[in-house]
C-alpha cells in the first residue's frame, strides 16, 4: 500500500484563504502542514488566481481530493478528464489523489451532489473496475472516501462490507472521513467506533474531519460549515489509536472563519497526532 506523500495536519484550500495563506510561513504553528484542493476548482485557472495557486504549490506540500469523477455512475468514465487531472498533478508535483465513493452524474450530466451507491456485489465489481482504470491512467494508486448518505437504497450488505470489498477488488487506499462515519452512524443507527475498528488498517492512507448541521436528533447533514464537535474529535483519536497518526485534513466549505481560527482546529488535529505518535 502506497503511503501518503504528505504528513501532519492539513487544511482544505479555499479561495477565501489565499491571501492569508500567502502571508504565513510554512513549518510554523500559524500554517498547516499541507494543503488539499479539488483539482476541478484549480486546474483551469489562470491570471491572478492561477499565480497565487502556483505560489502556494511552490511553498506547501499538497494533496488533491476530487469532486466529479463519479466512480459510481453508469455513464462512461470521463477518461479525458482523468488525463487532465494527471497533467495537473504532474505540473504541481502532487502525488496524492482521492475521490468520493459515490456517483455525481448520469448520462445527461452532473447532478451537483454526491449520491449513494447501492451496496451490492454488482456495484462492487462496477466501481472497482472504474477505480482500476483511473489508477492505470493516473499511474498512481488513488484513495476513495467514505461518504455521508441519507438513504441506502438497494443495500444487500453493510456500508462497512461494501467499502472493504471495493478496497480489496480495486486494490486502492481509503481516505477515512471521520465526520462522515459519525453522521452515518447517527442517521442509520450503527456504532461508529466499531465501524472504525473493523476497517482494514493497511488501506487507510489519510483522514478528513469536518463539522456538520443537526437537522434533528436522528438526522445530521454533512455541511463542512461548522466547527468539529466532541464526538468526532473522539472518533479521530480512536482512529489514530487504530491506524496511527495518518495525515489529516480539516475541511471547511461554508461560514469560513479567518485562518487563525481555523488553525486552532488544525492545531488540535496536530496535538492528537503527536499524542498518538508518542
Amino acid at each position: 500500500m502506497m503511503r501518503s506523500a504528505v504528513r501532519g495536519a492539513g487544511l482544505g484550500l479555499r479561495r477565501a484563504l489565499l491571501d492569508e495563506l500567502a502571508a504565513v510561513e510554512p513549518g510554523t504553528p500559524a500554517a498547516p502542514a499541507f494543503l488539499e484542493v479539488a483539482p476541478e476548482n484549480w486546474m483551469q485557472l489562470g491570471g491572478r488566481l492561477g499565480r497565487q495557486f502556483r505560489a502556494l504549490t511552490e511553498r506547501f506540500p499538497f494533496a488533491t481530493h476530487g469532486l466529479s469523477l463519479s466512480l459510481g455512475s453508469t455513464a462512461p468514465l470521463d477518461e479525458a478528464f482523468v488525463l487532465q487531472v494527471r497533467r495537473f498533478l504532474d505540473v504541481h508535483g502532487i502525488a496524492d489523489y482521492s475521490e468520493h465513493l459515490s456517483a455525481c452524474s448520469d448520462e445527461h450530466g452532473h447532478l451537483y451532489d454526491l449520491m449513494p451507491i447501492p451496496f451490492t456485489d454488482e456495484a462492487v465489481q462496477h466501481v472497482a473496475a472504474r477505480i482500476r482504470r483511473v489508477q492505470a491512467l493516473l499511474e498512481r494508486q488513488i484513495a476513495i472516501e467514505n461518504v455521508s448518505a441519507y438513504a441506502m437504497p438497494g443495500a444487500q450488505m453493510s456500508e462497512l462490507a461494501f467499502i472493504t470489498a471495493v478496497l480489496d477488488e480495486a486494490d486502492c487506499a481509503l481516505l477515512l472521513d471521520v465526520n462522515n462515519v459519525h453522521v452515518n452512524s447517527v442517521n442509520h443507527g450503527f456504532d461508529a467506533a466499531a465501524f472504525i475498528a473493523a476497517l482494514p488498517a493497511a488501506r487507510v492512507r489519510a483522514l478528513h474531519v469536518a463539522g456538520h448541521y443537526v437537522e434533528a436528533p436522528d438526522l445530521l447533514i454533512d455541511t463542512h460549515g461548522a466547527d468539529v464537535i466532541d464526538p468526532v474529535w473522539s472518533l479521530l483519536e480512536q482512529a489514530y489509536a487504530r491506524f496511527g497518526p495518518r495525515p489529516t485534513v480539516l475541511e471547511r466549505d461554508f461560514n469560513i472563519p479567518p485562518l487563525p481560527q481555523l488553525m486552532t482546529e488544525v492545531g488540535r488535529v496536530a496535538a492528537l497526532q503527536a499524542a498518538a505518535h508518542g
